[in-house]
């Protein structure tokens, strides 16, 4: 059996060593299977989670001894996994919804540049992200890594390349067992409840500086890097902002704090959640998309011309998205809990309005330098997989360039007054989604077909729940 010393104990040992290659010094990923062999080796992991984000985000996969895993073992899935709704359930077939009829196996293929260690298991455990292929190693289209890639691969092939910075907000809520009870949030050092109005407040981060540690230190234990982390306006919410940088190691890196997070606030007795609006009368959560263009072979903004001034692709980017983001919506807002946090009188747009550092607009130009320019998009929340979420703003910024879509004038005061230019819930979102010729070419029809009727099961399973609203108003009265 192998020690059981910690994870702090093996770093210091793989530091102090001049003979180890330097590749196997990282915290994160590395190139071959037999970098792979030793990376795992000396750190003396026992056991490795091979996952890979399900239509919701959720990590699926497959647990295995070390040796297994570097023995050439093949890894498999079945397909149903990606036909199944949040609650579990699987939705009735209909024309474009169908089930594989034999539910054939899916390959787990595992990145190398992903693996890390699993900071808060107890025994020597790691943690690699798996792409999934068909049984003999054909193109899957519908899973959402490949969604995204597919994405990234068309602005590869006009010689760009996209680069994104996400935001991610979440709340901290106390414990709670019974869901027929609303959320409130935790108490922190003082021993009370932190309230709301705790915008950029340090003392509102200070009442749980052991958890935000605890955060700190499993991200840097897994290689992952945060680039500031601020208290918001709801009691008890934060957010996280992470570097800029390829797309596909972005959503990676949002998919592993998910997870980081949650198990942070575990080890402290409460509750980390990404629902878009987890509790009545308090702000949303989003997950705020900054992306901007590159060519490939210059690194100049795509964005900016020689001169510094914005450039044609700059405003055909943002009519794309005023275009086809409301078609996109449903990638970007995935559950009927999403539509609650995008609502008048909130912190969230609801319109397609874009403007110069105006944050009630849904694309927001922040202030920059020529090099820096970018577009942020703000209607993503929280709940969304971060794949699928990149995935719908990149593309509909694409097809703006692509079809030289342009924008409407920027909005100057106000945006978020008036009327609503969104879907006002998941079903008409949906149905947005597969009106769209163009988004089925970006996409693919099956991964739109697949994604369709599992939001629509969904919806059905919703359907199925009285809510206290209709207890409180319906019981009597009607």
């Amino acid at each position: 059996m192998p020690s059981k010393r910690s994870v702090a104990q093996q770093a210091a040992k793989i530091s102090k060593s001049s003979k180890i290659p330097a590749a196997l010094h990282s915290l994160r990923g590395v190139k071959t299977w037999k970098e792979a062999v030793d990376w795992l080796k000396i750190r003396g992991i026992e056991d490795i989670e091979c996952i890979t984000p399900d239509l919701a985000g959720v990590p699926r996969g497959k647990m295995m001894p070390t040796s297994k895993f570097t023995s050439n073992t093949s890894l498999a899935l079945p397909s149903a996994i990606y036909r199944h709704t949040i609650s579990g359930e699987y939705p009735d077939e209909t024309e474009q919804f169908r089930y594989d009829s034999r539910d054939s196996d899916i390959k787990l293929m595992p990145d190398l540049s992903t693996l890390s260690i699993v900071p808060w298991e107890t025994d020597p455990t790691a943690q690699v992200i798996c792409d999934i292929v068909g049984s003999q190693g054909e193109q899957i289209s519908y899973t959402p890594r490949n969604v995204l890639k597919r994405v990234v691969d068309l602005y590869r092939q006009k010689g760009w390349k996209p680069v994104v910075a996400p935001e991610i907000e979440f709340y901290l809520v106390a414990q709670n067992d019974d869901p027929d009870y609303p959320l409130r949030p935790p108490k922190g050092r003082s021993g009370r409840s932190i309230l709301g109005g705790q915008g950029y407040s340090i003392a509102g981060i200070n009442e749980f500086d052991e958890l935000i540690d605890d955060i700190y230190h499993f991200s840097e234990k897994q290689g992952l890097e945060i680039d500031t982390l601020i208290h918001e306006e709801g009691p008890a919410q934060l957010e996280i902002n992470l570097r800029h940088g390829d797309p596909i190691e972005l959503a990676d890196q949002v998919f592993l704090f998910k997870r980081t997070i949650r198990e942070a606030a575990l080890k402290h007795g409460i509750y980390a959640t990404f629902m878009a609006k987890p509790m009545q009368g308090q702000p949303g959560s989003a997950m705020h998309i900054h992306q901007s263009v590159v060519e490939i072979n210059t690194g100049r903004n795509l964005f900016s011309n020689a001169d510094g001034s914005p450039s044609k692709e700059f405003f055909s980017f943002i009519g794309g998205m005023q275009h086809y983001v409301p078609r996109t919506l449903a990638m970007m807002a995935p559950y009927v809990n999403s539509y609650r946090r995008l609502t008048p009188d909130m912190s969230a747009p609801v319109n397609t309005a874009w403007g110069y550092d105006n944050r009630t607009t849904a694309f927001r130009i922040p202030v920059s330098d020529a090099a820096a320019r970018r577009i942020e998009n703000r209607l993503p929340s929280s709940d969304a997989n971060p794949y699928l979420a990149l995935a719908a703003s990149l593309g509909c910024g694409y097809l703006g360039i692509i079809e030289d879509l342009q924008p409407s004038p920027p909005t100057e005061d106000t945006a978020n007054e008036g009327e609503i230019d969104l879907p006002r819930g998941l079903l008409e979102a949906v149905s947005l989604l597969e009106s769209a010729p163009s988004l089925a070419d970006v996409f693919t029809p099956e991964f739109i077909a697949i994604y369709a009727g599992v939001k629509r099961g969904e919806f059905e399973t919703f359907m199925q729940v009285i809510s206290p609203w209709e207890r409180e108003f319906l019981l009597l009265n009607v």
